[in-house]
């Protein structure tokens, strides 16, 4: 009789545990927390004593993650961002991934003794920047909203493309090395089929029905069924792919995100999913662990040591210069190929589908490990390095034409609906006033509403509207605050007032604020934070008005009144 938990239960509970601890560990350390993911996987996998997790259950799991992964990847994908800096990002990207990948192809070649497709599979995930670890880099040292932050961002963008391309390439690759008799151009041609149909059932129908069903979820004021709802039509649509198109589980959630980004709800659809797609990212990356044989990556240090270089030269060193063929400044060069210069997320999912599609042998997954892991390392100290090295480069003689007065060039700005704008966060019967006011005098708002039926009557009254939870960061920016001029948190709570306010000192620390409270301890404690320019506690503000009032009335002098409202106002009475 089994007394013991399930093995189901105990590897979920494993993987989580332990994902936890080594990523904790990780993070205490100054160390992405991907790395103690990995740590934990190998720490349950087959190759280490102890505690054996249930693979199977860890690969559908991992399934899941790179699901949601790329489900959140097409939920922020915008075309707008990549056409912004398309005439950089998009022969840059190209070329700095068929550079790597060629690279990587000798690599694997030479140190694996791989054959020409396999190789270049593997030169591919050479080339793959992470974009966690990039955008933390570059949100660590405040460059994600300048104009090295828009570029790397664009190169990402292309570089997902490529990754979701090759996604579509691998099963009619591994079709053709299954099938002797198989042709690639058939191949091709039935993914090419398969990828046609469900695009084109996406255009016609999904893109219409998906957004239509989450207004009405969204209007029916619950968040735990739009967040399930949001779920449910990531891993449905992926599913339905997969299974009536064969396209692949992971290929189809992105498409679901892309079609839920175009719309208004992208923003909030995001901040629901994210929490998921993180958990099941980090089991994905503990199932990697899990696949990774300690002894046989230490069995091929020329193939880990070679791999390292291509990333270094190839990704970062080719990025930088690319960048200064396109004619980007020295520094902002520096700065995305320093944020650039590692592989990650992206390089593990291509691998392993190629070595579950029998493209690529099991042996090249030490390779890739030790080159991610190293490069993830390396980054914080290859942007300083770039950083650093920047000025030196401008004043080179090879780069005299960054000097002195620059050329005019294209702007890098992202496109966005206003700059300069008041942000009002809540839109009851104190923002509305708030809104009413500023559009009077013709001056450019944007309202953020948690409640979907206010913000679409704001809409149909010509006022921009974002529909969210405008403590999700994801929200804010739909807002465009990293551009805007002022912010009115109209909110009655206080704990989500500080919580918007200390993301939007994220964002944008030059930010003016101006808050409500219902209390004069709040007061005290919003007007020390740095930039808050004005506080209104509401049952303060109408003794004011009415005492302002009284004294007119009573025949006091306007000014001599407002001198004593200002005074008043000054001593917090109770």
């Amino acid at each position: 009789m089994h007394h013991g938990p399930d093995p189901v239960l105990a590897t979920f509970v494993a993987c989580i545990l332990l994902a936890f601890l080594f990523g904790a560990a990780a993070r205490a350390l100054k160390l992405p927390a991907i790395i103690g993911y990995i740590v934990a996987g190998i720490v349950v996998g087959p190759y280490t004593p102890g505690f054996v997790a249930e693979h199977g259950v860890v690969s559908a799991m991992a399934e899941l993650g790179v699901a949601l992964l790329l489900f959140s990847v097409g939920l922020h994908f915008r075309p707008a961002d990549l056409l912004a800096v398309r005439h950089v990002a998009v022969p840059g990207a190209l070329g700095q991934i068929a550079l790597a990948s060629g690279l990587g192809a000798v690599v694997g070649v030479l140190a694996l003794g791989l054959g020409l497709g396999a190789a270049l599979a593997f030169g591919l995930a050479m080339a793959i920047s992470s974009t966690a670890v990039a955008t933390r880099a570059l949100e660590e040292r405040g460059r994600l909203g300048s104009e090295a932050g828009r570029i790397a961002l664009g190169w990402l963008v292309m570089q997902d493309l490529v990754v979701v391309f090759a996604l579509v390439m691998l099963p009619a690759v591994a079709g053709v090395q299954q099938d002797e008799d198989g042709s690639l151009g058939y191949e091709l041609g039935k993914a090419a089929v398969s990828l046609a149909a469900f695009l084109g059932v996406m255009w016609v129908f999904g893109r219409r029905a998906l957004p239509w069903l989450l207004v009405r979820v969204a209007r029916g004021g619950s968040r735990e069924l739009f967040t399930l709802a949001v779920l449910a039509m990531a891993l449905g649509v992926a599913f339905l792919a997969s299974t009536l198109f064969g396209v692949s589980f992971a290929l189809g959630a992105f498409f679901a995100g892309v079609v839920l980004g175009e719309s208004d709800l992208g923003h909030q659809a995001a901040a629901e999913a994210m929490p998921m797609q993180r958990i099941f990212a980090a089991i994905f990356f503990v199932s990697v662990g899990m696949l990774l044989d300690p002894a046989a990556a230490m069995a091929q240090p020329l193939a880990a040591a070679a791999s390292v270089l291509v990333v270094l030269l190839a990704v970062a060193g080719g990025t930088f210069g690319l960048l200064l063929l396109l004619r980007v400044h020295p520094r902002t060069a520096a700065t995305v190929a320093g944020s650039l210069g590692q592989i990650g997320e992206f390089s593990f999912l291509l691998t392993e589908v190629a070595v579950r599609r029998e493209i690529l042998p099991d042996a090249v997954r030490g390779p890739v490990l030790v080159a991610a892991v190293a490069t993830i390392l390396l980054t914080p100290l290859l942007l300083r390095l770039a950083e650093a090295a920047a000025p030196r480069l401008e004043r080179s003689a090879r780069l005299a034409l960054w000097r002195g007065e620059r050329r005019p060039r294209r702007s890098l700005t992202a496109t966005a609906p206003m700059a300069g704008h008041a942000v009002v966060v809540g839109t009851g019967r104190v923002g509305a006033l708030v809104i009413r006011a500023l559009r009077e005098h013709g001056l450019p708002v944007v309202a953020v509403e948690e409640n979907r039926q206010a913000a679409e009557r704001l809409v149909a009254e010509g006022t921009a509207a974002v529909w969210g939870d405008a403590t999700r960061p994801e929200v804010l920016s739909a807002a465009a605050l990293d551009r805007a001029r002022l912010l009115v948190i109209a909110l009655p709570g206080a704990v989500e007032a500080r919580a918007v306010l200390a993301l939007a000192r994220a964002a944008n620390p030059a930010i003016h604020a101006i808050l409500r409270t219902h209390s004069d301890e709040e007061a005290v404690l919003m007007e020390a934070e740095e930039g808050v320019g004005l506080v209104m506690m509401g049952e303060r503000e109408v003794a004011l008005g009415m005492a302002d009032y009284a004294m007119l009335h009573l025949g006091v002098a306007p000014g001599a009144a407002q001198a004593t409202v200002e005074a008043l106002r000054g001593r917090r009475t109770g």
